[in-house]
């Protein structure tokens, strides 16, 4: 109800399980699959990475009551462009929906705490009250793109690092482009679970500089 009172947004189907849903993405081709976690049979962590695999142009954003570590990172693992809490407000809700479709990510604020604290707890001590944000520096990547990685981590759009950096947008979408190549990453997503050593590149990928709107 929320989403079909929202300007530019169309619910084109509903689907009651995993395997539902993989068929009806596969049948309906929606910009965004809005993904459950706990259903019966195919469950929406399996689910994503079926829809990732054989239709990477859908997004697909999780959405869960749940915001333990085995169903954050296994969302993510599996190619979801976002991870959102039940508890989220229409408005950003609506704005996660929005973005994932416009290729930008989106994290709860508690799940990025976590990663934080993960990698800390990896890296050595430092406490879990003060854990540093910033990516593991990465030798492809210049000082600005590093910069722009970092913002990205901080779950900031291309809009908002162009005013925190003093960029041009376009800039910082090419910028996003040649971060993904170099990584190399799936998404923005994966970008920062590369960056904090949560993930691994992809596989069999060159470095190759990637122009538009990178996902």
């Amino acid at each position: 109800m929320v989403l079909e009172a929202a300007d530019g947004i169309e619910v084109v189907g509903e689907a009651g399980d995993g395997a539902e849903a993989i068929a009806s993405a596969a049948r309906l081709r929606p910009d965004v699959v809005l993904m459950d976690v706990r259903m019966p049979g195919v469950d929406g962590i399996a689910a994503t990475a079926r829809i990732a695999r054989d239709q990477p142009e859908v997004r697909v954003l999780v959405l869960t009551t749940f915001d333990l570590d085995e169903y954050a990172f296994g969302a993510l693992r599996a190619g979801a462009g976002g991870f959102l809490l039940k508890d989220a407000g229409r408005d950003e809700l609506v704005a996660a929906v929005r973005a994932v479709a416009a290729g930008e990510a989106t994290l709860a604020p508690r799940i990025v705490r976590r990663m934080i604290e993960l990698v800390t707890d990896v890296e050595g001590p430092r406490t879990v009250d003060a854990p540093d944000p910033r990516p593991r520096e990465h030798p492809s990547l210049t000082a600005r793109e590093q910069e722009v990685l970092g913002a990205m981590a901080r779950g900031l759009t291309n809009a908002e690092i162009a005013d925190e950096l003093y960029l041009g947008e376009s800039t910082v979408k090419t910028h996003v482009g040649r971060i993904l190549a170099k990584l190399p990453a799936r998404d923005r997503v994966h970008a920062v679970l590369i960056a904090h050593g949560l993930a691994s590149p992809l596989e069999g990928v060159g470095a190759q500089v990637i122009e538009g709107s990178p996902r």
